[in-house]
């Protein structure tokens, strides 16, 4: 059965085609055909419920009004920049500052050591790249991840933090494999003082087995919780390999709790070169992974405890109808991730979804934000209070009745307005979440053009991330471009 149609690639030669996204068996396939190579038809979601959930959340963003490119006649993607048909602003911003690396790994979105040229952006090159997204109307980017290749290569990484931090980027990420930050906590505390907000570590498992690295991976983050820097473990699950070993890595998330504020599975991609046995044998997909996760957490953490990540949006509709001003926006594609939060307390995790109705407090949300469009000054304030009124409700429908945490957050964040307090919330919640990112195989043009995080290029464009990594315009022409 026919569900949509969408644009996608030919996996052999990269031509854009014509595809229908169909439903069959239970799951979802992309189905398309080449002239020049024939019928291919791939592996969308293996959860045709899910994803009908999932569909539920579609938010479209309102794009940028300053794009990279003026691109009415929508020939996405091979006119990137951010065009004016890009529907998303930037939520992350990747910025490569090398492609050099200490590492070989064989499932690189980079294939950094393959290039056999050195892509290396000068230090001015990457601040005009900062500032290109800080001017990104109507709403500058808010996080910046300094990637690569491995970014601690570089030897002015410090002065670049400051830098962006003093550009106006309230986040400040690091993607690295964690090597280095091993070798030397005064490394890390560098790192801290120079203004980086988390660290994104390349963590494939908790074995020797799965993680070659594991020992170098445990020092990086000891050190982290003794200097007090953040972290997210980011996986990349490739099927047979490392997905036995889903629930441990939660598990050791939340046993270092001190440091790790999240887990940010990455179903492998295959940017490289992959035949299709090895397609087959070793793709993931999300509805997949999120069953993993309930199977071996043993149901403490569920497969319907995920949401999409526009499920949200409604978060950001009900600041701006407060304050009148235009908020970051999480309009990415609703099947381009899913997540959750999970709280650790002394009686192990709890999902947020036992302590809140979250279905509920959304439609609060809504409702509260229509109110508000509708009075003046003081009926805004009048109107909020009913409405964190009718959200208790949702606390008291939830498993585990109201929670006085929960409940405190929500009142420094909307009536005081303290949005510190979402950040003290980040420090007392685990973060579990999984997005995945597409290739040749199951690359779908309307999560292109919804994308929210992109890479910023020498040349002063902004590019989605999938079409960087995989689409007709990728990483190995930038840097191919721009090498040394």
């Amino acid at each position: 059965m026919m569900i949509k149609e969408t644009k996608t690639l030919c996996p052999i030669c990269k031509a854009i085609l014509d595809a229908t996204i169909e439903e069959e068996g239970g799951s979802i396939w992309l189905v398309r055909s080449c002239p020049e190579h024939g019928h291919f038809r791939d592996l969308y979601w293996s959860d045709a419920a899910l994803w009908h959930k999932f569909e539920q959340f579609d938010s479209v963003g309102r794009g940028v009004e300053n794009p990279n490119v003026v691109n009415p006649g929508g020939s996405c993607p091979e006119n990137c920049g951010l065009c004016s048909f890009h529907k998303s602003g930037t939520l992350l911003a990747n910025i490569d500052l090398t492609n050099r690396c200490n590492l070989d790994c064989d499932f690189c979105f980079a294939n950094a050591r393959a290039c056999g040229f050195i892509y290396e952006p000068s230090f001015d090159e990457i601040v005009k790249m900062m500032q290109l997204l800080r001017a990104e109307k109507p709403v500058p980017a808010p996080a910046v991840q300094f990637s690569g290749g491995e970014p601690t290569m570089r030897d002015d990484l410090m002065e670049l933090i400051r830098k962006a931090k003093e550009i106006g980027f309230p986040q400040v990420q690091l993607a690295t494999n964690g090597i280095k930050m091993a070798q030397d906590v005064g490394y890390v505390e560098d790192l801290k003082s120079a203004g980086l907000s988390t660290v994104y570590l390349h963590f494939d498992g908790v074995t020797k087995e799965t993680n070659s690295k594991i020992k170098s991976d445990e020092k990086a983050v000891r050190n982290c919780e003794d200097v007090g820097l953040g972290v997210v473990l980011v996986p990349t699950i490739i099927k047979g390999r490392n997905d036995h070993e889903i629930g441990p890595i939660i598990r050791y998330a939340a046993d270092h709790f001190k440091a790790v504020r999240g887990v940010n599975f990455q179903p492998i991609a295959f940017t490289g070169a992959a035949s299709e046995e090895d397609v087959q044998r070793e793709r993931i997909t999300i509805p997949e992974l999120l069953e993993d996760i309930e199977d071996q957490t043993s149901g403490i953490i569920r497969k319907s405890d995920f949401y999409p990540v526009p499920c949200v949006v409604p978060f950001s509709d009900l600041v701006e109808a407060y304050t009148g001003l235009p908020q970051v926006r999480f309009t990415p594609h609703q099947h381009c991730g899913a997540a959750t939060y999970v709280f650790i307390t002394d009686k192990g995790m709890v999902p947020i979804n036992r302590m809140v109705d979250v279905e509920s407090f959304f439609r609060s949300i809504e409702n509260l934000t229509e109110k508000l469009k509708k009075g003046g000054q003081l009926n805004k304030y009048l109107s909020l209070i009913e409405g964190i009124r009718e959200m208790n409700d949702s606390f008291r429908k939830s498993e585990q009745g109201s929670t006085a945490q929960f409940w405190k957050l929500i009142g420094k964040t909307l009536v005081m307005q303290n949005f510190d307090a979402l950040r003290e919330f980040h420090w007392n919640a685990l973060f579990v979440g999984t997005m995945h990112f597409m290739d040749k195989y199951n690359y779908d043009l309307s999560r292109v053009q919804r994308c929210c995080i992109h890479y910023a290029t020498p040349d002063g464009k902004l590019i989605p991330f999938c079409t960087y990594n995989s689409g007709p315009v990728y990483r190995e022409k930038v840097w191919s471009t721009h090498r040394k």
